[in-house]
């Protein structure tokens, strides 16, 4: 009579992930970018420069500097309206005409440091209505 002696077998290894928790993980992420990503992209366009802020090159033609001082008189540097304060509307007809002459002038907005944000901001939004294509502004190096 013969014996078999039987071996026992030996279980395999599953080496499998389970990947149900991670989908689960995955979509509820999903659901809070989508929730989010509208408040997040709420704001105002501008236009950010491509490198760090530097002096105009001295070759290049001077900037029509638009100023405004702290009672919020509009000046431009043309002309005899250096020193002579201007009206929204003079500022405007002026402004089209430099543009009418000359529509690669650059223009830069001078305002006084203790100027109001919103005025400065009202003479941006004149001169772009005026046709300005770009606008720059200036400021001085700290010391």
């Amino acid at each position: 009579m013969q014996r078999s002696y039987r071996t026992p077998r030996r279980k395999r290894v599953i080496a499998e992930i389970n990947v149900v928790p991670y989908i689960d993980v995955m979509l509820v992420l999903l659901i809070i970018f989508m929730v989010t990503a509208p408040l997040i992209t709420q704001g105002v366009k501008v236009d950010l420069p491509q490198a760090a802020a530097e002096s105009l090159a001295a070759d290049t033609k001077p900037p029509m500097i638009a100023s405004i001082d702290k009672e919020g008189r509009y000046y431009l540097n043309v002309g005899e309206s250096v020193k002579t304060p201007l009206s929204a509307t003079e500022m405007s007809t002026l402004v089209k005409e430099q543009i009418r002459l000359d529509p690669t002038a650059q223009f830069v907005v001078k305002g006084d440091g203790d100027v109001n944000y919103k005025t400065v901001v009202n003479l941006m939004v004149l001169l772009q209505q005026a046709g300005v294509p770009s606008l720059g502004l200036m400021t001085e190096p700290e010391k």
